[in-house]
């Protein structure tokens, strides 16, 4: 699959179409074991290498990053007045059209994964696909049985959604489908109030031990689960 150098670059790199050009005119990009000179050169990156600045560019169609986002990161890829979660990214693992797959409210944290393919952030958040959001919530008030099987039946306009009452005033819930505020307002329902919402699983991506307000490339296994879980 031959691509233009400069559509490749900056569909592998932080730069733009422009700054890609201009790396390969001042001569810091090498394809294969010569100086590449014309950004429109047409190159097969899985037969041929190429460098920038001597460092090899890794080649993938996309690129998923899963990001654990703290409270008060906006669930954007950009945003003039607050930090966002693309923010979190480092620059080894950006892309510009990184999107995102799902957002969390502001005030909430946990798991969130960043994306260039959009079919795939599609059908993570549509409920027709069914994946699986898994929260671990702190109420300000314990829950039972009774709150249980109000989820179950689905209320405040929402789908059924599993709620699994844990020692305390804390839960766990999961849903499969994702609309705004619904975990929030699934329990404002049932008369309780959410004081913390962190998001732990997405289909088969586990959040796990990735701290607070860091960023990793998902691994060729959960990449391969991701697809499967929504039928790609």
């Amino acid at each position: 699959m031959a691509l233009r150098l400069d559509r490749l670059l900056a569909s592998q790199g932080p730069w733009s179409r422009k700054e890609a050009k201009g790396l390969i005119k001042a001569g810091r990009v090498r394809v294969g074991d010569r100086v590449a000179r014309r950004p429109e050169e047409r190159v097969d990156p899985l037969a041929t290498p190429v460098f920038v600045d001597g460092e090899p560019l890794a080649y993938r169609r996309h690129r998923h990053v899963l990001v654990h986002k703290p409270p008060g990161v906006l669930s954007a890829t950009r945003d003039p007045r607050a930090p966002t979660v693309l923010d979190l990214v480092p620059e080894e693992l950006r892309r510009r059209d990184l999107g995102l797959a799902g957002r969390l409210d502001k005030d909430a944290e946990g798991l969130v994964l960043l994306t260039t393919d959009g079919e795939l952030a599609h059908r993570l958040t549509h409920p027709r696909w069914k994946v699986e959001k898994v929260y671990e919530v702190l109420l300000d008030a314990p829950v039972g049985e009774a709150e249980a099987r109000a989820f179950a039946e689905g209320l405040a306009g929402f789908a059924p959604a599993e709620l699994l009452p844990l020692p305390g005033a804390r839960a766990r819930v999961i849903l499969r489908e994702g609309k705004h505020h619904q975990v929030k307002r699934m329990f404002r329902a049932v008369g309780r109030r959410v004081l913390r919402l962190l998001r732990v699983r997405l289909g088969p991506l586990e959040l796990g031990d990735l701290p607070r307000g860091a960023a990793r490339a998902l691994s060729d296994d959960e990449e391969a689960a991701l697809y499967r879980a929504v039928g790609l």
